[in-house]
């Protein structure tokens, strides 16, 4: 996995101009949960390359094909169905349980990226694990009016911004399903404030939403599974 690590440095600082903010607010040791706003198919390696350390991202199995498909595994990164899929769940459970980090872009699929919904896996991983939630926000990658499956022109200025740590946890007589949904309203709300800020400060907008969020993706773990 260390190979990728200038590979993404290069995507994000010589392919494209890419601005972070907030390292500082990464714990540097220990089992992280990087949650991302979802605009581009550039999100994930983007989020990747800005990391102060390495991370295992959830990524659709429909790129698990061919070249691209041996390079996402040798990487390290971790194949999800989006209808539901308590392998990866478990899988990024190991993981987190290791100290490792993991990078999910919880709304599910690509919009506007404001955070308006996400799934409840990084719920879930949070509940399960006591890792802590950083929220990022990745701006940038898709603007406007443009198209879903766009891929930004090389020189585009990108901006990540990682926000301050999140660590959530069951309350006393709360069920799974109460802590669930409180979890994923917390980080929902963290991440959507985050966004907001970064935009703010950046100067780079989000772009126009262009479909409706499917919100199933590795939320198909049961509330109540400890």
């Amino acid at each position: 996995m260390s190979w990728s690590r200038p590979v993404g440095w290069a995507l994000d600082h010589l392919v494209y101009r890419t601005t972070v903010t907030g390292k500082a607010n990464v714990p540097t040791g220990g089992p992280v949960i990087f949650a991302g706003n979802h605009i581009s198919f550039l999100d994930g390696p983007v989020m990747f390359g800005a990391s102060p350390r390495p991370m295992h991202i959830l990524v659709k199995q429909e790129m698990f094909k061919g070249f691209l498909g041996r390079v996402l595994t040798a990487s390290g990164q971790l194949p999800v169905d989006r209808r539901g899929d308590r392998a990866a769940l478990q899988r990024s459970r190991e993981l987190l349980d290791a100290g490792r980090c993991v990078g999910i872009l919880p709304e599910g699929t690509r919009g506007s990226g404001e955070a308006s919904g996400i799934n409840g896996g990084v719920a879930w991983l949070a509940l399960n694990t006591g890792a802590p939630v950083v929220p990022v926000a990745i701006l940038g990658t898709r603007t406007g009016n443009e198209h879903l499956d766009f891929v930004p022109p090389p020189g585009r200025r990108f901006h990540v911004s990682f926000g301050t740590a999140l660590t959530l946890g069951r309350r006393a007589g709360e069920s799974g399903r109460a802590s669930m949904d409180r979890a994923a309203q917390e980080i929902r709300a963290a991440l959507a404030g985050h966004v907001r800020d970064a935009v703010q400060l950046s100067g780079q907008p989000l772009p126009f939403a262009e479909t409706s969020k499917d919100l199933t993706a590795v939320a198909g773990t049961p509330a109540d599974d400890h």
